[in-house]
């Protein structure tokens, strides 16, 4: 019933978004800041009802859709899924606190837009049947390329929405042809029919290939990460948001959820696959990073290089690996937001991302610079932040499985310390190049929660820990990897 609701308030968001006149411009926002933040406080409840000692999905919905086909729209959490649901319920309304004196084409189909995109997302989370989370998988993709195509900051807009839709939507098709092979070999596409039926090893490997072609893609993993740092430029500050924070969790989740769960020796099988291209990904990305001169390419190849290392932890197999990837990723959905929030202050003060512009806004801004250092540091994995956590087990997990792509993988601690002290000092120091007014209230109400996340997530990681441990157990010993 809980679940449900989160569904029913945002359905009724959406259908009173459409029945608001468009030139009622304030009932627009407050009614869609309203129904997200409603959404949000609802989702805590998910995290305070849930039941720590058992693995088995919670708060399930199973509603019946073809009975006769045997597919059933099956909803649910575990201690997988939770913290992406109470992620995704949180920054879509600091999304949309950030964006509240953006004014760029039809209001009403932005926040539509968003709203639509949220409701998808909780869907894609939750869906415990393959075929509606591959419906919903791919869904996502409608709102988030018209909020590129439509309200993007230039005209290669257009080309970063098609390189968005085309790059995500190719590689999804060989994930839907293995979604009906497992339909006619299995007769069944719910997950927890499927969790419990041994393919060939064969059909694993074939299978798993399929659905790697999809996630990589939301990942990004190279060589297909070129749509992301097109997209994020081209993105309102809102979309960039979104897209860092949320959406490439999408693929990182479904290695989770249905490679590494349905097939388990495959995912072994494919490891070395997994490490080299994730290993390449950090040191290239990173190594990219420091020649970028525009601020919201810079932070994009800094969050392809961070999602390649929760790759890493994801398969080294060992539970300790498996929850400090998905803290590192709920710690990226904190620290990158607030990175791209931050390049959104700048941009909407001086209508530029070049980094050559910007300098010695210490004088001017300092409550902004001081939230700069600070997501600064974490996004370097200062102790006390939540990215310390994160990877710290990351790379402890990784030296157990894998000497070699430890090493290498950790060379992205160096080089991330390069790219973001030399961003940092261009910004905050050196001779006043611009002048402007420091952080708005509205503005220090939109990061106050992002730096009480990662500081809480830093010091104290065992309230998120203690809800994944059982599900994370138990997805390493179906898998027999203990």
């Amino acid at each position: 019933m809980l679940l449900n609701s989160l569904f029913f308030i945002l359905i009724l968001g959406i259908l009173g978004l459409i029945i608001i006149p468009s030139s009622s411009k304030l009932i627009l926002r407050q009614y869609s800041l309203f129904t997200t933040t409603l959404v949000f406080i609802l989702s805590l409840f998910l995290w305070l009802g849930f039941d720590q000692s058992t693995p088995k999905f919670q708060f399930i919905t199973d509603s019946l859709w073809l009975p006769l086909a045997n597919i059933n729209l099956i909803l649910g959490v575990d201690g997988i899924s939770l913290f992406f649901v109470l992620l995704t319920t949180l920054i879509f309304p600091l999304c949309l606190l950030a964006s509240w004196t953006f004014n760029k084409g039809d209001l009403k189909t932005y926040l539509i837009s968003f709203l639509s995109m949220e409701l998808v997302l909780l869907l894609v989370f939750t869906s415990l049947d393959l075929l509606f989370f591959y419906i919903f998988f791919e869904a996502v993709l409608i709102p988030m390329f018209l909020v590129i195509g439509i309200y993007g900051s230039r005209q290669r807009k257009i080309r970063a929405a098609y390189m968005f839709f085309l790059y995500t939507l190719l590689g999804s098709l060989f994930m839907l042809v293995g979604v009906v092979y497992i339909y006619l070999s299995v007769g069944s596409t719910s997950y927890e029919a499927l969790s419990v039926i041994k393919f060939s090893s064969y059909n694993q490997k074939w299978l798993w290939l399929a659905f790697f072609a999809s996630f990589a893609a939301k990942v990004p993993m190279l060589p297909v990460h070129i749509w992301l740092p097109e997209a994020h430029v081209e993105a309102p500050t809102a979309g960039s948001v979104i897209l860092a924070g949320i959406l490439l969790k999408l693929g990182s989740y479904g290695f989770l959820r249905f490679s590494l769960g349905l097939f388990p020796e495959a995912s072994i099988y494919f490891t070395p696959f997994i490490f080299s291209l994730s290993v390449l990904g950090v040191v290239y990305t990173s190594l990219t990073a420091i020649r970028q001169t525009d601020l919201k390419r810079l932070i994009a190849y800094t969050s392809v290089a961070h999602m390649n290392l929760v790759m890493i932890g994801l398969f080294t197999g060992t539970v300790i690996g498996i929850e400090a990837a998905i803290l590192q990723s709920l710690s990226h959905g904190f620290v990158s937001s607030a990175l791209f929030l931050i390049i959104g202050v700048l941009y909407d003060r001086w209508h530029t991302r070049g980094v050559k512009y910007y300098g010695g806004l210490t004088h001017t801004m300092p409550i902004f610079i001081i939230i700069f250092l600070f997501f600064t540091m974490a996004n370097l994995g200062l102790p006390g932040t939540s990215s310390f956590v994160g990877e710290f087990l990351l790379f402890v997990s990784a030296f157990e499985a894998n000497t070699t792509s430890c090493f290498f993988a950790a060379t992205s601690m160096i080089l991330g310390g390069v790219y973001s002290l030399w961003l940092f000092n261009r910004i905050a120091y050196g001779n006043i190049k611009l002048v402007g007014s420091d952080l708005s209230y509205r503005e220090f109400v939109v990061f106050f929660p992002l730096v009480l996340g990662t500081l809480v997530m830093g010091i104290y990681p065992d309230i998120f820990f203690c809800p994944m441990h059982a599900s994370v157990s138990n997805l390493v010993w179906i898998d027999l990897w203990i």
